[in-house]
C-alpha cells in the first residue's frame, strides 16, 4: 500500500467513525442485553447476552421483575411496624409482615406485556428461587439502574467531540509541519488514528451489538495506515520482515477480537484488554523500530536524525495514549490532554532548539558540499581548458619532431588528466545515470583491485540529480576503502525504483573496527565522515558495519518522498 492509499484508508476510517459516533449520540439508545418476557403474572428475564450491561450486573435468564421504570410489579414482604408517636420514633419491633408472600401486583395482562416489550430505563429483579422462601432480613436483590449506562453515552460526547477537534485542527497542525518535518507526510494517518478511538466511543457507550463490532473493527483498521507508514521509515534488515508481520498480525487480531468479542463466551474476560493492546501493538511496534535504528548509529548521525527518531516514536506511542484515554473515561481527554502538553512543552523547550542547531548544521553541511563539488568542477574545468589543451598541442608538437618517447610520456600525463577530470566530474553521470557510472567506476577499481569486483544493478529509473551525485560519491568513497583495507571479491549492488534506491558494497577483508570513524576522523582522514554527509544531505540512511565473519558492508537506503 503505498503513501496515497495509506492516507485514503485512514480518511475513510475516521470518516466512519465520525458519522457512526454521531448516529449513536442521535439515536441516544442503550442496549442493556436482555429481553423480558410477560408470564402469567409476573415479567421474567428470559435471556442475558454476553458481555452485555446485563451480565455485568449479574443478571441471568430466569429472575422474576420486581420493579420496571420505577412501576411496581411485585410486593415483596416487608416488616410492619407501629405508628410513630408524638415524637416521630417508633416504638418496639416490628408487629408484622406484609405480605406473607412474594404478591404480583395487580394490573391488566395488557399493560403488563407492554412494560416487557418496552424500552427499559430501570429495573429491580431477583432469582424465581428466592421468591419462593423470602425473607426480609435475609433475602438478596439485583438492582440495575439503566440510567446509569444512558449516562455513559451522555459522557461520551465530550469525547466524541474532543475526537473530532482532533482529527481536524491535529491533521492542519501536522501538515503544516508544526509537529515536524518526520511527521508532515504521515500527517493525516497519524491524526485518523489519534482520533478514531475517541470517536467511536457513543457506539461503545450504546451496546448495541452492531455498533461494538464496528468499534472494534475501525480501532484497529485506523492504527494500520499510520503503522504501515511508520514501517517504512524502517531502514532494510533482517528484522524489517518480522517487524512488518507484527503490525499486520496484531491488526488482524485486534480486528478479528473486536467484531466478535461481543459474541464471545463470558468466560472470556480478557478479550477486552487484549483487543486494546493489539490496537495499539499497531503503531507502537514500527514507531520505536523506525527511531531505534537511528540512535544506534548515533556516531555517525547528525542531530536531525535524533529530533526525527524522538518524532516517530511519539508518533508511534500518541495513539496509544488515546486508546488508553477512551477506555479510561476519566473526563478532559485524560492523559490523552497530559500527554500532548508534555510533548508540547519537550519540543518547545528541548526538541525544538536542538532542531534548530541540526537546520543550522544541515544547511552547514549542504554548504560545504555543494561548495566541494563547485570546486571539483572549477578545478576540472581548468585542467580541461588549460593544461589539457597545452599538453595536446605539446603532443603534436613532439610527433613533429619526432621525439616518440617524449610524446608518449606527454600522451600518458593527458590520460591521467582526463582520468582525474572524470573524477571530479563524471559526464557519464550527468547525461545517463548512476548505473552506467557505477559501470565505469567498478571497471575502473577493478584494475586497481587487482581481483574481482562486480557490479549487480537494476536501473528502475532516474533519481534527482543531487541524489545520484550523493550515491555515486559514497560508492565512490567506498569501493576506495574496499580496496585500500579490503580485499577482493568485492561486490557492489545498485538497485533504484520509484519508490527510491539502495546501494551497498561488500568486500571480504577483515571488517571495519567499531570504532574506526572516531580514529579516522582523529586522524585526520574523514572519508566515512564524508560519506555520512553525503547520506545525510540527500536524506539517506547510511549503515556501515563489520560482517561476523569478516569483511565490511555499506548500504545506503534512499526513499522518494
Amino acid at each position: 500500500m503505498d503513501q496515497l492509499g495509506r492516507a485514503r484508508l485512514a480518511v475513510a476510517v475516521a470518516g466512519v467513525a465520525l458519522v457512526g459516533g454521531m448516529l449513536a449520540l442521535a439515536a441516544w439508545r442503550v442496549d442493556l442485553g436482555f429481553t423480558l418476557a410477560a408470564s402469567n403474572d409476573r415479567v421474567v428475564i428470559v435471556s442475558v447476552a454476553d458481555h452485555s450491561p446485563a451480565q455485568i450486573e449479574g443478571f441471568v435468564p430466569g429472575m422474576v421483575v420486581i420493579n420496571l421504570n420505577g412501576i411496581q410489579l411485585m410486593q415483596l414482604p416487608e416488616y410492619v411496624y407501629a405508628s410513630p408517636d408524638v415524637n416521630g420514633e417508633v416504638p418496639g419491633p416490628p408487629i408484622g409482615i406484609e405480605p406473607l408472600a412474594p404478591t404480583p401486583v395487580q394490573m391488566d395482562a395488557g399493560q403488563r406485556v407492554a412494560l416487557a416489550q418496552g424500552t427499559v430505563h430501570d429495573l429491580v429483579a431477583v432469582p424465581s428461587s428466592a421468591l419462593e422462601h423470602y425473607a426480609p432480613e435475609s433475602s438478596p436483590t439485583w438492582v440495575y439502574l439503566g440510567r446509569d449506562y444512558a449516562g455513559d453515552v451522555s459522557r461520551s460526547v465530550g469525547t466524541y467531540l474532543g475526537g473530532a477537534i482532533l482529527l481536524v485542527i491535529g491533521s492542519w497542525w501536522l501538515l503544516q509541519g508544526s509537529g515536524g518535518r518526520s511527521l508532515q507526510p504521515i500527517a493525516i494517518q497519524l491524526a485518523a488514528a489519534v482520533a478514531t478511538p475517541l470517536l467511536v466511543q457513543p457506539l461503545l457507550a450504546s451496546w448495541a451489538a452492531p455498533g461494538v463490532a464496528l468499534a472494534g473493527l475501525l480501532v484497529p483498521l485506523a492504527m494500520l495506515p499510520l503503522g504501515l507508514a511508520l514501517l517504512e521509515r524502517v531502514p532494510e534488515s533482517p528484522s524489517r520482515g518480522p517487524i512488518r508481520a507484527a503490525v499486520w498480525g496484531a491488526a488482524v487480531a485486534a480486528a478479528t477480537i473486536g467484531v466478535f468479542r461481543v459474541w464471545l463466551p463470558a468466560s472470556v474476560g480478557s478479550a477486552d484488554l487484549l483487543w486494546l493492546v493489539l490496537s495499539g501493538a499497531v503503531a507502537l511496534v514500527p514507531g520505536i523500530a523506525a527511531a531505534s535504528p537511528m540512535a544506534a548509529t548515533d556516531g555517525l548521525t547528525a542531530p536531525a536524525h535524533r529530533v526525527q527518531s524522538t518524532e516517530l516514536a511519539v508518533a508511534g506511542a500518541t495513539p496509544g495514549m488515546a486508546i488508553v484515554t477512551a477506555g479510561a473515561n476519566f473526563g478532559l481527554l485524560f492523559p490523552l490532554s497530559g500527554w500532548l502538553v508534555l510533548v508540547l512543552l519537550a519540543g518547545r523547550f528541548t526538541f525544538r532548539p536542538l532542531a534548530r542547531f541540526a537546520v543550522r548544521a544541515q544547511v552547514q553541511r549542504d554548504l560545504i558540499v555543494a561548495a566541494t563539488e563547485a570546486e571539483r568542477a572549477r578545478v576540472a574545468a581548468d585542467i580541461h581548458d588549460d593544461a589539457l589543451q597545452e599538453l595536446t598541442l605539446l603532443v603534436r608538437r613532439l610527433d613533429d619532431a619526432g621525439d616518440v618517447e617524449g610524446a608518449d610520456i606527454a600522451r600518458t600525463v593527458s590520460d591521467r588528466l582526463r582520468a582525474i577530470c572524470g573524477d571530479l566530474r563524471l559526464p557519464i553521470l550527468d547525461d545517463l545515470g548512476v548505473g552506467p557510472a557505477l559501470d565505469w567506476l567498478v571497471s575502473r577499481i577493478e584494475r586497481l583491485s587487482g581481483g574481482e569486483v562486480r557490479l549487480e544493478r537494476s536501473d528502475g529509473t532516474r533519481l534527482p540529480m543531487d541524489v545520484e551525485l550523493g550515491i555515486f560519491r559514497v560508492a565512490q568513497e567506498a569501493l576506495a576503502n574496499a580496496v585500500k583495507h579490503g580485499k577482493p571479491p568485492i561486490v557492489v549492488r545498485y538497485r533504484s525504483t520509484d519508490a527510491g534506491a539502495s546501494l551497498s558494497i561488500d568486500d571480504a577483508g577483515p571488517g571495519i573496527e567499531p570504532d574506526a570513524a572516531v580514529k579516522a576522523e582523529a586522524e585526520g582522514r574523514f572519508g566515512l565522515l564524508n560519506m555520512q554527509q553525503r547520506a545525510e544531505q540527500i536524506g539517506a540512511i547510511l549503515d556501515i558495519r563489520r560482517w561476523p565473519a569478516g569483511g565490511t558492508h555499506v548500504a545506503l537506503e534512499w526513499r522518494a518522498h
